[in-house]
């Protein structure tokens, strides 16, 4: 299948919109999605660029985009665009989010690319043809264990209510490894398993345009992305657990071990 055409509009329509974000850091006009959910204009100008750019250039194909501005078309092609991952880092003029764009055909992901404006390092991958920062070859790492690992994680918005709040299992997996970091973007920390910075990232809850690009990214790199439970990895679904394949399992055994846990506290209450 050839993807590099899509690729190049991918790319183009990311350093597009990261031009514009990290334009306006510090200077955004913030409004709320939910109690916690965050939204800036900045989220909205960044999703209008890249709609144009790749209905200019594939006018046929759907897309799926976080802040609404996608069409659903009767065609095997879909768009996966999160224009701004990690808003809330914007919004507090943290640096560390990123435009994430993906292309599905036939619903599985053959092109995703990420991009950090403040960083300008440029994550992509194609299916097949391998991963890449800014055009050189990355992969993941060869740690063999946890506990020599440095892992990632996310807590979904609305954390402090949820039953699934991923709480436990962040507590359990800290006390295994060198540490996990939760820094708000899960697109760049699965590039960041991708490149060999991270070993293993997982959450619960995402939306497909969280975790399209990167988990592509992740597989073109050498690593393994499923669900968290070691099942196939659904975008719709939300949950995953990306490694570079060597703890996969390890990881997975602790999340399911804290997850029965948790459930059979809940059952006795």
């Amino acid at each position: 299948m050839q993807t590099d055409r899509a690729a190049d509009t991918a790319k183009r329509a990311a350093a597009k919109a990261g031009s514009h974000i990290k334009e306006r850091l510090g200077h955004s006009k913030i409004d709320y999605k939910g109690a916690f959910n965050l939204v800036t204009d900045v989220d909205q100008a960044s999703e209008k660029m890249i709609l144009e750019i790749l209905r200019a250039d594939f006018p046929d194909d759907s897309i799926l985009a976080e802040e609404g501005g996608g069409s659903e078309k009767k065609t095997s092609r879909r768009w996966l665009i999160d224009p701004l991952d990690g808003t809330t880092n914007f919004a507090h003029s943290y640096p560390f989010f990123a435009v994430s764009i993906a292309l599905e055909v036939d619903a599985e992901v053959v092109v995703g690319v990420v991009f950090n404006p403040i960083s300008g390092e440029l994550f992509s991958a194609q299916k097949g043809k391998g991963a890449f920062l800014n055009s050189e070859p990355i992969s993941v790492s060869q740690v063999p264990t946890v506990n020599e690992s440095l892992l990632a994680t996310g807590f979904p918005p609305d954390s402090g209510n949820a039953s699934q709040n991923n709480i436990a299992a962040f507590a359990a997996i800290t006390h295994l490894c060198h540490g996990v970091r939760r820094d708000g973007s899960a697109a760049l920390d699965l590039c960041y398993v991708a490149s060999g910075r991270l070993e293993g990232f997982w959450e619960f809850k995402l939306a497909p345009w969280d975790i399209g690009a990167g988990s592509l990214i992740v597989r073109e790199a050498g690593g393994l992305t499923t669900d968290v439970d070691g099942s196939p990895l659904k975008l719709e679904t939300g949950h995953i657990l990306a490694t570079n394949g060597k703890i996969h399992n390890e990881v997975m055994q602790v999340i399911e071990r804290v997850n029965a846990e948790t459930a059979s506290k809940q059952t006795q209450k």
